[in-house]
């Protein structure tokens, strides 16, 4: 009998990474990311255990290639808490991960950015990975335990755990937005995906919007009659009675206060000097950072950025742009084709507008600490997130928190989930060209007085709602549904 915990976290990744080198060798490091600092103050003070997979692949068992293979323990005393991977062959990784996860869900969810891919033979071993998720926890969870499952990888956990273990108190949360009724009737499994959600007690969202889609589903897809607040579903482990659901926003943050200290360090302050200097000492550092990713945007600015060049609003020496991006997903076939795209408008707009020592836009393909992020923000006079759909996009808080000495101005998608929060930036729409030219004009000339209120507004709401609050908040709102069942 494996040991039992109070609270269980899942989810597709644990707090902590594997590498391996060339002869095989593992080492590991803390995951970043704002999931891991939110929770580790109640994973440390609750007797907790975290399930997920570590990122190396597994031993295939049906490869007579493998056999005899294991995989290294994790150590220890790396993670907030103790740990237990769900391991992943590299078959299951191609079929679940790279396969219904990204291929099938993540476009679909974005709008449809990308065309949704629906496919038997994906859909079967997402099915059987969150299946293997659902009976680690079922193990590990003592009775009447809190499980907290997270995100899209793992929507049929809640479903699949409740008929192994009605006696936990699950709650989910999606971290990435949830489709209009339109577009999720496209997905052949929606029923499926649906009841798994249903499965928990508390199924929280970053917006209103995607609470709203997902109860309006209820009605549409299952006949259910739901209100504001969530919907009633008949649990037919407990003889035909109701069970309540609760179904809310909990928009998630960012550790506002690191953040702020990072920046005020004088480390921070003498990079982000030379950053300038290395840029030219323009008048102008406009910033954009990112995933590589077809949703995130990259070419509405670089479109925009190559328009203001060509039309002589902004010029080389006077402003530069720098788009960095973190390499994401390069076995699938869409980000592969994106990055070239990317680096092919990035080099026409070099050749059409650059100066000798002094180009336009400079360009890093590159994962980057937090330390360095955080002094590129420092170094940035504008902030540009423009993603054509995303759930929550934190980069945007990440650079308000930055900003100690309320200067900068923020260019922000009303597409992305922080547009409900951060209503003091120049907000635009990503699919219109001018305007979101307009917008960045109008971040680089404002007055200052206008940019210093605005930042004032956006750094109070990210210190009002930080990381903290929203893991609390969710936590909270998950304890009280114990009563309502």
């Amino acid at each position: 009998m494996p040991q039992q915990f109070d609270l269980v976290v899942v989810a597709n990744r644990l707090p902590v990474a594997a590498d391996q080198d060339a002869e095989g060798a593992t080492s590991w490091t803390r995951s970043p990311g704002g999931l891991v600092s939110a929770l580790e103050p109640v994973l440390r003070k609750e007797h907790a255990v975290w399930v997920g997979w570590s990122g190396r692949p597994a031993p295939d068992p049906y490869s007579t290639e493998d056999l005899g293979l294991e995989l290294e323990p994790i150590p220890h005393d790396i993670g907030p808490c103790a740990l237990s991977e769900v391991e992943l062959s590299r078959e299951d990784i191609e079929g679940f991960y790279e396969g219904f996860c990204n291929s099938t869900i993540w476009p679909l969810y974005h709008d449809a950015i990308a065309t949704p891919v629906y496919h038997r033979h994906q859909w079967e071993p997402y099915v059987e990975i969150n299946r293997r998720f659902a009976e680690r926890v079922a193990e590990l969870a003592q009775e009447g335990a809190t499980v907290w499952v997270h995100d899209y990888q793992l929507q049929l956990v809640p479903g699949m755990l409740r008929e192994r273990r009605p006696d936990l108190r699950i709650g989910f949360f999606l971290h990435i937005p949830f489709p209009p009724i339109e577009l999720f009737l496209q997905l052949p499994w929606r029923r499926e995906v649906m009841q798994g959600l249903l499965g928990a007690d508390l199924v929280g969202f970053h917006t209103p919007g995607g609470a709203a889609n997902f109860l309006a589903l209820t009605r549409r897809l299952l006949e259910l009659d739901p209100d504001d607040t969530g919907v009633d579903v008949v649990d037919v482990l407990r003889a035909g009675d109701r069970r309540r659901v609760t179904v809310g926003a909990f928009p998630i943050s960012i550790d506002t206060v690191e953040y702020d200290a990072i920046a005020r360090t004088v480390e921070a302050q003498d990079a982000a000097v030379e950053i300038r200097e290395k840029l030219g000492n323009p008048k102008h550092v406009l910033l954009g950072v990112d995933r590589l990713d077809y949703t995130k945007g990259i070419d509405v600015r670089l479109k925009a950025v190559s328009e203001l060049l060509a039309d002589g609003s902004i010029t080389p020496g006077d402003a530069v742009f720098v788009q960095i991006a973190s390499p994401s997903r390069e076995n699938v076939e869409d980000y592969q084709r994106l990055r070239d795209e990317i680096e092919l408008m990035i080099g026409r707009a070099m050749g059409d507008h650059g100066d000798i020592g002094a180009p336009p836009i400079q360009y890093l393909h590159q994962p980057l600490s937090r330390e360095e992020l955080v002094a590129f923000y420092v170094a940035a006079d504008v902030m540009l997130v423009t993603p054509y759909r995303d759930g929550m996009n934190l980069v945007a808080k990440e650079y308000v928190a930055s900003r100690y000495d309320d200067s900068g101005a923020l260019v922000l998608s009303e597409f992305a989930g922080a547009a409900v929060e951060l209503t003091d930036s120049f907000l635009v729409n990503p699919y219109d060209a001018d305007g979101v030219k307009r917008a960045i004009l109008a971040a680089m000339n404002s007055d200052p007085d206008e940019l210093r209120a605005r930042m004032r507004a956006m750094r109070a709401q990210v210190f009002d709602h930080d990381v903290n609050r929203w893991a609390s908040s969710f936590l909270t709102a998950l304890d009280r549904s114990e009563y309502s069942r």
